[in-house]
């Protein structure tokens, strides 16, 4: 995972109000998720825990943000402590979380796609499984593996534009550029290709995985048109995945 998230931080923590990431990730996930009143949630790669802080207020009983980098964290719990609601924040790693069962459900925004190998991305999922309660599920939204980002479109009408350098292949890095109002930030992911991933959910104990199509709130297409969604539906260059152990 080589993307630094410590200095830029706080721009990241901007960068998740941007219509697409209202209108489709969050509308999408939350939509995915269902109801979590009186559940155990762990949100991995919880950043500076906009997902986190929504779960509770939606009613889970535990919630609980782990992420790798100290500088969300500390985001975190800043805002914690201006507004307590009661959420553990640790910092983590998502291929060896610190928990045994004891979680209904998982959430991961952006997690996966930071495994550059197979072996980083199965790390990950046996983490994640441990986590989980029998019958517990996981969802997760991320990079598209299944988008050749070779011939995507410019979304930077979105506020973002995506980049490779060198062959198509498992691990190639794909670069995210956002644009804020006080200049870009850039990200890497990597490519790892669908059957890579279904192969390490299966093996790490998950029973079924089912892959989702994103999707566009009513009030998004209300505010935009549904013409200016197209490019981005057409060549989603995220994906949504609901496992259940």
């Amino acid at each position: 995972m080589t993307t630094d998230y410590d200095p830029i931080a706080e721009q990241y923590k901007r960068s998740k109000l941007t219509p697409w990431r209202t209108h489709i990730e969050c509308f999408t996930l939350l939509d995915t998720l269902g109801d979590v009143r009186g559940k155990s949630v762990l949100d991995v790669a919880c950043g500076e825990g906009f997902y986190t802080r929504i779960l509770q207020h939606l009613g889970a009983a535990r919630t609980v943000g782990v992420d790798l980098s100290e500088g969300m964290i500390e985001l975190a719990r800043k805002q914690e402590a201006r507004n307590p609601q009661g959420i553990e924040y640790h910092v983590g790693d998502g291929r060896d979380l610190p928990f045994h069962e004891e979680f209904d459900v998982v959430v991961a925004g952006y997690l996966l796609n930071y495994a550059p190998d197979r072996n980083e991305l199965s790390a990950m999922a046996r983490s994640i499984a441990r986590c989980l309660k029998p019958g517990g599920r996981f969802v997760t939204v991320n990079c598209s593996p299944s988008l050749d980002f070779r011939t995507a479109p410019s979304y930077r009408q979105y506020g973002f534009e995506t980049s490779i350098i060198g062959d198509w292949r498992e691990g190639t890095p794909i670069t995210w550029t956002f644009y804020l109002d006080d200049g870009p930030f850039s990200i890497e992911n990597y490519h790892l290709p669908v059957d890579v991933h279904e192969n390490a959910f299966r093996k790490s104990g998950f029973t079924s995985v089912t892959w989702l199509s994103p999707r566009v709130s009513l009030a998004g297409e209300v505010e935009h048109g549904a013409d200016f969604w197209r490019p981005f539906l057409s060549s989603s260059p995220i994906a949504f995945i609901e496992c259940a152990k």
